[in-house]
């Protein structure tokens, strides 16, 4: 009986072990900013040069930068964080059909489980630029908004990039969700939705200056 239960036993020290080495790893990468976004965009489209000038801007201010490490909008951000010089941190995942990491990473680390890989998203951040994306790019849009909404964080921006891509969604978080009460007018405001990467990196920073000016004695 003992023997059967050695796996399982086992899967929980793999655990703790990638909990503590993310947090060793990344104890001086402070007030990050995370970026999600769709694998799947190529190089050359609209998206991908967006999230490139984003990383740069933050990069500019010394802002880090934080991606899950793959392609698309993750690559894009990481490489405007990369090209100036910046802190550029890729969380990259092991998954079956192999994620190969993008080479423009200051930090790099690999997580088996995706629940320490997304504790490491929030952790460090002091805010969340969302990019037009799939199914992932929805679980940590959704997944922040429950932390926020439920106070299990400190307050951050949720910035969503791309008014057109957006917008049928929060049309029906209004007419859908809040028509039925589901949710609250001032729950929908933990959102806000820009068309430039510039609108998004003033709304990081004047958030990193108010938490600032919080933080002194």
């Amino acid at each position: 009986m003992l023997d059967a239960k050695m796996p399982e036993a086992w899967r929980v020290l793999r655990i703790q072990s990638e909990l503590v080495d993310g947090i060793e790893q990344l104890i001086r990468v402070q007030g990050a900013v995370t970026v999600f976004g769709g694998a799947r965009f190529p190089v050359n489209s609209h998206y991908y040069h967006m999230a490139r000038e984003l990383g740069q801007l933050l990069a500019a201010h010394k802002v880090p930068v934080i991606t899950g490490g793959g392609p698309g909008i993750m690559e894009g951000a990481n490489r405007g964080a990369f090209e100036r010089e910046g802190v550029s941190v890729g969380l990259n995942i092991t998954l079956p059909q192999e994620q190969d990491a993008n080479p423009y990473q200051s930090v790099s680390l690999s997580f088996r489980y995706f629940f320490v890989r997304k504790f490491m998203f929030v952790k460090n951040a002091v805010g969340f630029a969302i990019f037009p994306g799939g199914f992932g790019t929805m679980d940590e849009l959704f997944e922040a908004l429950t932390l926020v909404q439920t106070q299990k964080v400190e307050p951050f921006p949720i910035v969503l990039v791309g008014r057109s891509y957006w917008s049928g969604l929060l049309e029906w978080m209004t007419q859908s969700m809040m028509a039925e009460h589901c949710i609250d007018p001032v729950e929908l405001e933990l959102i806000s939705v820009v068309e430039t990467v510039a609108e998004a990196r003033d709304i990081f920073l004047d958030h990193i200056a108010k938490r600032a000016g919080r933080a002194k004695p």
